[in-house]
Order: C-alpha cells, then structure tokens, then sequence
C-alpha cells in the first residue's frame, strides 16, 4: 500500500506546460521516495519523471482554468485525460491508502465522494472561477483538512475562508538545493522565466528592457506564440532573448549568471516556485507584491514593488548592485530545502491516514 500522486491534466510532465504545479509534484516524489514511501504518479502519456512509476493515460489535455472568465460553465474536453486519471483511480484505489491530487479543476473534488479510500487535494491557485470555488467549499466542509495550498495568502483568496478559516493546510513549497549552483557575480542581464503567456506579463519586462537599455533573458515554456509576437512589435528596442524552456540544470546555468529575476504576474500566482530557484543560485528576486509572490526579503534578497509601477520596477533594477547574493542563498537553504517540503507533506499525510 501507498500513495497515488495524480499530476495537472494541462500536458505531460517534464514539457513544464504545468509549470509551477510540475515542479512541486517532481520534487515532492524525489523526497518521498528517499524517505522510503512508495509512490505512483498518475499523469498524460508522454509524461517523463526521472527514477518515479509513472502509469501513463491517453487522452486531450485539458485547458488553463485561469484563462476562463469567473461564471465559465464546467466542460470537459471531448477525450478528458483527466476523466480517465480518474477513472484509473476508480478502478486501481484499493491499490493504495492515500490519493493525493494536483489538478485544479472540478472533476476530481465533484468525484471524491464517491471514492472509498481518503484523497486529499493540493490547491495549486487562487480562486478562478465560482464552480471550482463552490466545489472547494463543499469539500472542506465534508472533508476538513483534506485541502492544502502554498501559502495562506493564497488561501485566503477563496471567499469562504472567511467562514471557515481552517480549510486550509499551507504546505509552501521546495527544491533540491543540491542541483542550484550558488553564483557569486553575475552579468549584467536581467532574466524574466515563466510561460510565455498573457497573465505572466512579459511585457512589462520588456518595457523595462527598453527603458534601461539592458538585455533580459526569457527562459519558459512558448505557450501563446501570438503574444509573444505582440510584445516584439510593441517593443521595438527591448533587447529579449529567448533561450526556450530548460531542464533543471541548463535552467539554473543560466538564471545563475543573471544579475537578477524580473516577476511581474497580472494575476494572483499561488506562489512562484522560481523565485526560491533565483535565490538558490544567488540571484535576487524583483517581484510585483501581488498575493503570494513575496518570497524574497525585501531590499535583503531583492524587492518588493507596487504591481504594475514600471517607474518602481526600474527603480528596484538600479539598486540591485547594492544586494548579497550569498543572503539569497541562505534564504533559499533556510526556507525552502526538499526536507522542509517532505516534512510538511508527510505531516498532512499522517494526518488524514490517523482519521
């Protein structure tokens, strides 16, 4: 008997079309296998996940939930990968004595009473949509402290919070510091990494290229090839570099020669797992503080600005110079090793198996 880890319906992992969410799910298993659990990972055909059992499913991808409008009707695509996950699960659960699941969307909260073994949910956003909201809700009140997320910042989004201020167990997030090579000088260039997607809000880093007349390399994941062509026109003279989307260690090569990390979401992120690769390598972090998004130290480990102020966000550039990058490093082994990660999860999952 084990744990059932189910991964994001949005693509394969390993692609990084799951972003954040991907990352977490690859380090969580990394941890838990060197802790002796025995894990399986349900995920999309064509998902690699180095040394873990992946039991690959057939089927369409689903779509990014944050680019539905708040009263979007619940649809499925016409093959859901995530039904038949789920239908897996139906089938195969008494293989196991824990599910975990990590796709936010609506079908697997709608399906959990109908299980017979505990699952338990890793909110992996804020609140989207009013469907998922209400599911959530429901969830937490038939099965309290089966629902985790990042931060409580992103907790406290879903309005029923209010009412029920424990839904929540807050898990935060981690690496494994060991694969982050801690750079003590840097170049000049600025990096910008994430999917190249309209929430993302590259364009304020180009806008910010343009201004100060420096070289921003964008690392992530060509999610929306029209927006991206946008940014090229509206932008002439920015100076972006598009080296693709990396593994681990190409990704942490070159963050780790950047002098600093541009984030600049148009949304609330649920926590920004890069931010804590930035600070692993010595680079600090210049964030929009929307929600979540305040892993760095303020004017320690980088900075803070007003969402969307570009005068702010080039003021911050400029005083990067005056930054420790070793003082990114130490937060990052702090705050946010794969121990700290295991110890969290294996709590919760304790937890829910004692009851």
């Amino acid at each position: 008997m084990g744990l059932l880890l189910a991964s994001t319906p949005v693509g394969p992992m390993g692609t990084g079309i799951g972003g954040g969410v991907e990352l977490t799910l690859r380090n969580l298993v990394q941890e838990l296998q060197r802790r002796g659990e025995t894990v399986d990972v349900l995920a999309p055909a064509g998902s690699m996940l180095p040394a873990a059992n992946v039991i690959a499913v057939p089927g369409d991808a689903h779509p990014f939930a944050q680019n539905d409008p708040w009263d979007a009707p619940i649809q499925l695509p016409t093959d859901s990968v995530l039904a038949r996950m789920w239908d897996w699960v139906r089938r195969h659960q008494h293989g196991y004595d824990l599910v975990v699941n990590f796709a936010y969307d609506w079908l697997p909260f709608y399906l959990t009473p109908f299980l017979q073994i505990p699952v338990l949910h890793f909110v992996s956003m804020g609140s989207l949509q009013a469907s998922l909201d209400r599911m959530l809700a429901q969830t937490a009140v038939r099965f309290p402290g089966t629902l985790g997320v990042y931060t409580r910042i992103q907790a406290q989004s879903f309005a029923f919070t209010q009412h029920q201020p424990q839904s929540f167990r807050v898990l935060g997030s981690g690496i494994d510091l060991s694969l982050y090579e801690y750079r003590a000088d840097a170049g000049p260039q600025l990096a910008w990494v994430g999917r190249i997607a309209p929430e993302k809000g590259l364009e304020d880093a180009a806008a910010v290229s343009a201004r100060l007349d420096r070289e921003v390399w964008v690392m992530g994941k060509m999610q929306d090839e029209a927006y991206w062509q946008r940014i090229q026109q509206d932008f002439p003279t920015a100076q972006l570099i598009y080296t693709g989307f990396h593994d681990t260690t190409n990704l942490q090569s070159r963050l780790g020669q950047c002098q600093a990390l541009l984030m600049t979401p148009k949304w609330v992120e649920a926590f920004g797992n890069v931010a804590i690769e930035a600070l692993a390598c010595g680079v600090p972090v210049i964030s929009y503080a929307r929600g979540p998004h305040r892993n760095c130290r303020h004017q320690e480990t980088g900075f803070l600005v007003e969402p969307d102020n570009l005068d702010s966000l080039c003021q911050a550039v400029a005083q990067v110079p005056a930054l420790r990058r070793d003082r990114c490093r130490r937060q990052a082994e702090r705050e946010y090793s794969l121990e700290a990660l295991g110890d969290r999860f294996q709590d919760w999952f304790a937890t829910v198996r004692r009851t």
